[in-house]
């Protein structure tokens, strides 16, 4: 049914990226639509619609998305503006933004949690969010 267009593309927020297993992409991956790692990513990973780390999947990297469902291993700053979903097999090493977010028994999450409607790394611009600026007035009240 997507096939019939006049020129054969596809919606961009509609394409699933597939990086397979045994496969390493050593760079920055970025789309409109899904990617879904079941091999490795050494760099960060920018999608429109959502990511999806299979279980045998590594990302050493930041993830900006709406929703992620995470099976794999993750290394890096997660930003999930929607939803987070770590399954029962994933091993988070680092910062999590998300507005909601679903934890199963067996997970492993080793950093930092953010949740709620103020989600400042959403831009991709983290030298300039919001959160460094409500950490220097902290910094001057122990300071004094």
């Amino acid at each position: 049914m997507a096939r019939d267009r006049e020129n054969g593309a596809q919606a961009p927020e509609s394409v699933i990226s597939i990086i397979g297993p045994g496969m390493t992409i050593v760079g920055n991956c970025e789309t409109d639509g899904t990617i879904r790692v079941e091999g490795s990513v050494e760099g960060s990973i920018k999608a429109g619609k959502a990511v999806v780390i299979g279980k045998q999947g590594l990302v050493t990297g930041d993830i900006t998305t709406q929703d992620a469902v995470i099976s794999g291993r993750v290394e890096g700053t997660l930003v999930a503006a929607s939803r987070l979903e770590l399954q029962a097999t994933c091993r988070i090493e680092g910062e999590i933004h998300t507005r909601r977010m679903q934890l199963e028994e067996g997970a492993v999450l080793n950093g930092s949690v953010h949740m709620g409607q103020d989600l400042p790394q959403i831009t991709g611009k983290p030298d300039t969010s919001p959160a460094s600026t409500h950490r220097e007035p902290a910094r001057a009240a122990s300071g004094s």
